[in-house]
């Protein structure tokens, strides 16, 4: 019999550890070739670990709650065979450092604080997590070089950076100043935890709930991103009938030809993608004083889970899928997502997002921005309503389908004529949309 260890696979470009969340066998258990058998989180998403090879797992080396970094080794298991087997030099192929180009092309979707003046040079490789922390803490690149990295070859782990910090007040006084000094200058956002917490009081018969991970990651982020842009919402309401007709002639041809349900949702994102290209502006991030206008068009499309939080995965490359394309990735990232299947490149590199509140009942609402993205639209339930109707006849009243869409933009680059005409183009699109539209 032979020894193998199981590592922590690769998990998408700056994902640099995860956190054990249970594991789904125990020691002394068979398991099969491509059996899951630990559920592990990132700061990005919740997935699964699967096994590359039969045996029994004779080694748990990382428990529940405990971190482990790419490539490290998480169980021993006992297999066919002689001698011992790992799977490092695949990992480390995966995972070795990028250049700089690459560097600097990478997403950070979850990252407020991209608008920082602080920046590094591309022979320091940092996953975005950590280059979140050194921003927010003004940790300046002479500082971190100095910092001895407890990663896959030697890179910084948020570990390393959370202890640095943790030591940092200790450093003597002289010294640090000369470090913060060009730094110093910047201004950066609050923190979400710098306010002092009210007291609570806790009456009899209260229950205490624990905020889980994920609760955690959207409560620091939502308030991060209010922090950061000033948020501004238009609303307009849009006679949607013809895409209610529309979709009920086609559903059922299309679920019985792809096996798949034909939603609103591929109609709402193919308007919101041509009113993008009408207006780029909107797909743009910031960069301290600089705009980002990205190429590709990749639409964020938040997804409420069974536990009540909520993530959003990302249709890559939007502008390039037809109706039909956009159908089958809405389906495969909603599905992947409610059912803990997602990877952590699933959710990155958004540049715009939607969310459809109508799927609860609600007319309207007024999303948080998703940083360092700098617009949001949200699309309502839609109502049969009593409408006016221009006619060569003249006015009737008719009963439509009708939806309101609001549009949040950040006013730091997107003014209310930007951010209304782009509303107003969805609008159109929709409003007017072709009931002959082949999909």
């Amino acid at each position: 019999m032979a020894e193998y260890k199981l590592l922590l696979p690769s998990m998408g470009e700056g994902v640099m550890e995860a956190t054990v969340i249970t594991w789904l066998f125990n020691e002394g258990d068979q398991v099969k070739e491509d059996d899951s058998v630990v559920e592990i989180a990132t700061d990005k998403v919740d997935s699964d670990v699967p096994t590359p090879v039969s045996g029994k797992i004779v080694k748990i080396l990382k428990q529940k709650d405990e971190v482990a970094k790419v490539g490290e080794a998480i169980a021993i298991l006992e297999i066919e065979g002689e001698g011992e087997n790992t799977a490092t030099e695949e990992v480390k192929t995966e995972t070795s450092a990028p250049d700089a180009e690459t560097i600097k092309a990478i997403e950070e979707p979850l990252n407020p604080t991209a608008t920082s003046h602080v920046e590094f040079s591309g022979d320091l490789y940092l996953s975005p997590l950590v280059k979140s922390i050194a921003q927010e803490e003004n940790i300046s690149e002479s500082e971190l070089k100095n910092i001895k990295g407890s990663g896959l070859e030697g890179r910084i782990t948020k570990e390393d950076i959370l202890t640095f910090v943790k030591n940092r007040g200790n450093q003597p006084q002289q010294a640090v100043q000369q470090q913060a000094t060009p730094v110093q200058a910047v201004s950066t956002p609050p923190a979400a935890t710098s306010a002092p917490a009210s007291t609570i009081s806790v009456g009899a018969g209260d229950e205490i709930i624990p905020m889980d991970r994920m609760r955690k990651i959207i409560a620091e982020n939502m308030v991060k991103a209010k922090h950061i842009a000033p948020h501004v919402t238009s609303f307009i309401e849009t006679d949607v009938t013809n895409v209610v007709k529309w979709r009920a002639k086609n559903k059922d041809m299309f679920e019985k030809r792809e096996g798949e349900k034909l939603t609103f949702m591929p109609i709402f994102v193919k308007a919101i993608v041509k009113a993008i290209q009408d207006f780029p502006m909107i797909n743009v991030s910031i960069n301290g004083d600089n705009i980002i206008k990205k190429k590709n068009i990749n639409i964020g499309m938040a997804t409420a889970l069974p536990d009540g939080n909520l993530i959003v995965p990302v249709i890559k490359n939007a502008d390039q899928l037809s109706l039909s394309g956009l159908a089958k990735a809405i389906n495969d990232l909603a599905y992947r997502a409610r059912n803990k299947k997602l990877r952590p490149e699933d959710t990155q590199g958004a540049t715009y997002t939607i969310s459809n509140v109508g799927s609860f009942g609600n007319l309207m609402g007024t999303p948080i921005i998703p940083q360092p993205q700098v617009a949001i639209m949200a699309i309502g339930a839609i109502v049969k309503k009593p409408a006016v109707l221009e006619t060569k006849d003249g006015d009737v009243i008719a009963i439509r389908q009708l939806m309101f869409m609001s549009h949040s933009y950040d006013h730091r680059v997107v003014d209310g004529s930007l951010g209304g005409m782009m509303l107003k183009h969805v609008h159109d699109y929709l409003q007017n949309w072709d009931l002959n539209t082949e999909i």
